[in-house]
């Protein structure tokens, strides 16, 4: 049984699959139980292809399950339609891709104020502190391709905040840096987590980032279609 006690995010018997090439369907992800306290920060460690993202996703309501509950705090998701998904997500969850997701043709403060107009409404106040929180308040009207990788990290920490999120989401998200900017991103999202009491859940099949979390976890330990296929 799920403790739900004192947990933010609950989870049980949640399933996905995909097809193969073949015409079979290939289990990803088949998690009997897992839970997130509110305000936590736990790093998942998997390598590339374990299942990660798209559990990841799944909590995120990207993707909807084949089967199982995924709780947040009193709702439901794993039970909402496509446009309940999106606007839940909007409010409640921010995301920070390993690929950014910015739009190029916008500015760093019309990316942020972008993610917010989902959500509860734009505030560009808000949203220039935010940039100026991670150190691009002279960025503002800087555009991606004008940015070095590791300001645009900082765009997606800034919009992946913006709305305020009980939960954060990181996949890989200093995969694409180098050593010191990706010590440096991952500093910068647990600042700001722990400043808005906001949860992390955060994955990564590297060891310098998992060893600075106390709270880690094997994602392969808890996926049993990972584990199906190492029987196999």
């Amino acid at each position: 049984m799920i403790n739900t006690s004192s947990s933010l995010v609950q989870i049980g018997n949640l399933q996905k699959s995909f097809p193969a090439p073949d015409g079979a369907r290939h289990r990803v992800v088949d998690v009997a139980e897992f839970s997130l306290a509110a305000g936590a920060q736990l790093a998942m460690a998997g390598e590339s292809g374990s299942g990660k993202t798209t559990f990841l996703n799944l909590i995120a309501g990207i993707l909807k399950p084949d089967a199982g509950v995924i709780r947040f705090n009193d709702s439901v998701i794993s039970e909402f339609s496509e446009p309940q998904r999106d606007r839940f997500r909007a409010q409640n969850i921010g995301y920070i891709f390993q690929t950014f997701n910015l739009l190029q043709g916008y500015t760093c403060l019309e990316n942020v104020l972008l993610g917010m107009s989902f959500g509860h409404g734009a505030d560009p106040v808000f949203a220039e502190n935010l940039l100026q929180r991670v150190g691009l308040g002279d960025r503002l009207h800087h555009r991606p391709a004008q940015l070095s990788t590791g300001q645009q990290q900082r765009v997606a920490v800034a919009r992946a905040l913006a709305n305020r999120p009980k939960l954060v989401l990181a996949d890989e998200p200093t995969g694409n840096l180098d050593r010191k900017n990706s010590r440096a991103a991952l500093a910068l999202i647990r600042e700001a987590c722990r400043e808005t009491g906001a949860a992390l859940l955060l994955v990564s099949h590297d060891a310098e980032v998992l060893g600075q979390f106390a709270d880690t976890q094997d994602f392969s330990k808890i996926n049993q279609a990972a584990v199906a296929e190492a029987v196999a």
